[in-house]
Order: structure tokens, then sequence, then C-alpha cells
């Protein structure tokens, strides 16, 4: 294997952590209340001005209280509705979020000041850049993080007792709007700090929250509704897959492989990774 092979793998990785990161909130989301969010790509948040490591805890505050306000605003109200009121419903606040960051922003690409975090590191001939390493280290983290939070704290267990039975949690004194709140919100504010942390590997415009939200469903479909783990795995896989092919038969063509990729465990596999048979 060349070392130009491995540096685009070790991208790939990289990159894939923050998709994963990306679609935990997503994946939180549906586990919590089997609902799907076509505005989740659209609540990424871009700070101008700073840096993405500088704006990521400010992104993931002030997203968390969107979070908040949207589920007590919206959601709570179509969840008593069918599907298609979800769909109609969260369809819509996406277009209201994009079409509000045009207005207050403009359309215009964006890059990143070149000396955001300097340098770059040479590992066995491998180069990576120093922003990217640390964008990537960090949506892991946080993805582990939300993993132990949901699986290994009272606050998770009470989540996850909503996301089986409700009116159980209910007869137990576990509230499920709180709960239900607090899940938009953790998946709300792990978005904005992709959102921040995507910066480092792209060119920044309103755009790229549309581009972002496709990858979000197809990681969960490839990894199962509803599991962390399973985001992480498919985000690292896909994040591969893309870089791959992008260094293989060219940027343009990578989209279509990841997609064919997408159908095929449709087709064989439509529980995902980590999914249930």
């Amino acid at each position: 294997m060349s070392t130009i092979l491995v540096q685009v793998i070790v991208g790939g990785l990289l990159l894939g952590a923050v998709y994963a990161l990306f679609s935990s909130g997503l994946t939180l989301i549906w586990g919590m209340m089997n609902i799907v969010n076509f505005a989740h790509g659209d609540v990424v948040w871009t700070l101008l001005g700073v840096g993405p490591f500088l704006g990521a805890p400010i992104a993931a505050l002030v997203l968390a209280t969107l979070g908040i306000i949207v589920y007590f605003g919206l959601i709570r109200s179509v969840m008593k509705g069918p599907m298609l009121a979800q769909i109609l419903g969260t369809f819509g606040l996406a277009l209201l979020l994009r079409y509000s960051v045009f207005w207050g922003f403009g359309a215009n690409f964006m890059t990143l000041p070149e000396n955001l975090v300097g340098g770059t590191y040479d590992v066995l001939g491998i180069r990576i850049q120093a922003s990217r390493l640390l964008a990537g280290v960090v949506a892991l983290l946080v993805t582990l993080g939300l993993h132990l939070l949901l699986t290994r704290t009272s606050l998770g267990s009470k989540m996850l007792a909503v996301a089986e039975d409700s009116t159980a949690a209910q007869l137990m004194g576990i509230r499920p709007d709180t709960m239900q709140a607090i899940a938009w919100a953790i998946a709300a504010g792990a978005t904005g700090i992709a959102g921040a942390l995507i910066a480092t590997f792209f060119y920044i415009a309103p755009t790229v929250g549309e581009t972002l939200g496709i990858v979000a469903f197809v990681t969960v479909s490839l990894g199962g509704f509803g599991s962390v783990p399973g985001a992480l795995v498919a985000g690292l896989l896909i994040g591969v897959i893309e870089s791959v092919s992008a260094y293989w038969i060219g940027a343009v063509y990578k989209d279509i492989v990841v997609y064919s990729l997408f159908l095929c465990f449709l087709w064989f596999r439509p529980q995902g990774l980590m999914g249930k048979s």
C-alpha cells in the first residue's frame, strides 16, 4: 500500500469521525421519538470571523437552545399527527433555517484562515494537517461521550426508558417531554460542534447543510437507526470510501460510490450494520 493511499485513508477516517458526530444527533432523535428530522442538516451553525474551535462551544450552546425551542414550538405538536405531518413540518423548518442563513449571511463560499491551527504533522511519511487531526479527534471524543451519556448515566437511562415506552416511563416518574426536549438539545448541540469542525475540511456556504443532511441520513441508514455506535462505524466507513473514491476515480464520482453502497445496504441489510435483524 502506497504512502499516498495511507494518507488518503487517514484523512478519510478524520472526516468520517466528524460525519459520525453529525449523524449521532439524527440517530438520537430517531431512537427517542421515531421521527425523521429533515431539518438536521440545516441546523449547521457557522460563526463568521472566528475559528471553528473557538466557535464550537458557542455553536453548541446556541443550537442546544434552538433545539429546545424547536421541540416545544413544533415537534411536540407534529408528533401527534401522522408521519406526513412530521415530514412536512421538519422539511419546512429546514427551508426556514436555510433561507434565513441566506438572508443573514449571504450565499457565498467562505474559507478559514490558513493559520487557524498551524502546522502539518509528518508521521512515517504521512502528512496530516493539524486542524483536521484536531477536528477528527474532537469529533471522535464527543461521539464516544454521547454514547457513554446514553449508556452509563442516569439521564441516559431515563432517555432510553422514554424511547422504549413513554407511558411506562411516565408511570415511573419520568417526564417524557423533558427527556425528549433534552434529546433535541443534545442532538442540536452535537450538530453545532460538528458543523464547526467540518469547516476544517470544506468550504463553507449555506448549501453545505443540505449536503451534510443527505450524508447524515446515509450514515444513519448504514449504521442502523437509533444506534450511536452504528453511526460511528458508518461515519468512519463513509469518510474512507469518499476519500479513496476521490483518489482513485475522481472527486466528481465519489458520491456515486457512496450512494451505490447505500442502495446495496437498503437492499441486502435494510436494518443497517448495528440494527436488529
